[in-house]
């Protein structure tokens, strides 16, 4: 899955200091969008006593359970859905939901890897609204990804569920990661509309204040979010350490730049 904010280039520096803990007990990671840091854990051999992966979006994980369940049978509906593809059948996708899991993940899919800069976001009434994108020859199924994501993720509790519910399970040994979406740089940055309703600056106060409370449980926690003010306030007392990204969702080369982020952990 592509993803605005996905952490791909951060692998090193998020998995860097994993590795200063030497072990963990089961990951949970409660935003859980592309996934990117747990298929580089999976793929690292990390990932010894499970793992808990949830997002508030019910579309999002209804894929991962799909792949996970059954990858030929999303497989050979991306086929069909590459064969199709184009402007008014993009569209015609984009209008109707179907029923069956596979079906519902293989239009995810699609809809991902076609639309605008793999652009994730729904209206108020809960609709997936992104336009298509402008691409010359798309990667729609990519059968070795596919077969390789439903292996890491045969064993793993997906679940459809808000943060704080996901959170009240872990216990101390354990590792969770936490990827909100990020605290606005600026008015014209703002885009929280990962699933209907957004994500509030309340929310972020909720999750820092999760985050507390996971850390007097002996819960190691590591976040990732934009370097503002208000995100240095409501960590103080952590480790907050600045990084680099290519951030924005712009169709120009010259509107994407380097921006400042932080990582922040209890350990």
């Amino acid at each position: 899955m592509k993803w605005a904010g996905g952490k791909r280039q951060l692998l090193p520096e998020l998995v860097s200091r994993i590795d200063r803990l030497g072990g963990f007990g089961t990951y949970f990671e409660p935003f859980f969008g592309g996934g990117a840091l747990f298929f580089e854990l999976w793929g690292l051999g990390r990932i010894k006593s499970g793992a808990v992966l949830s997002d508030i979006n019910r579309r999002l994980i209804d894929t991962y359970r799909a792949v996970a369940g059954d990858v030929e049978a999303v497989i050979s509906l991306l086929r069909g859905h590459k064969d199709k593809h184009g402007k008014d059948y993009y569209y015609a996708v984009r209008a109707v939901e179907p029923r069956r899991l596979d079906r519902k993940a293989a239009r995810v899919i699609y809809l991902n890897r076609t639309c605008f800069n793999g652009l994730y976001r729904e209206n108020s009434k809960g609709r997936f609204n992104v336009p298509m994108g402008r691409y010359r020859n798309p990667t729609i199924c990519d059968q070795d990804v596919l077969r390789a994501a439903s292996k890491a993720l045969a064993d793993v509790e997906l679940l459809a569920v808000p943060f704080d519910e996901a959170l009240a399970r872990p216990k101390a040994g354990d590792l969770v990661y936490l990827d909100p979406p990020y605290v606005p740089l600026s008015a014209s940055s703002s885009f929280t509309a990962y699933s209907k309703g957004g994500f509030t600056m309340d929310d972020q106060v909720r999750l820092a204040e999760t985050f507390r409370d996971l850390d007097g449980r002996g819960v190691h926690v590591m976040l990732s979010n934009s370097r503002t003010d208000a995100v240095m306030e409501m960590y103080q007392g952590f480790n907050i350490d600045m990084v680099k990204a290519s951030r924005a969702v712009s169709c120009k080369a010259d509107h994407r730049k380097d921006v400042t982020e932080l990582i922040v952990t209890n350990f």
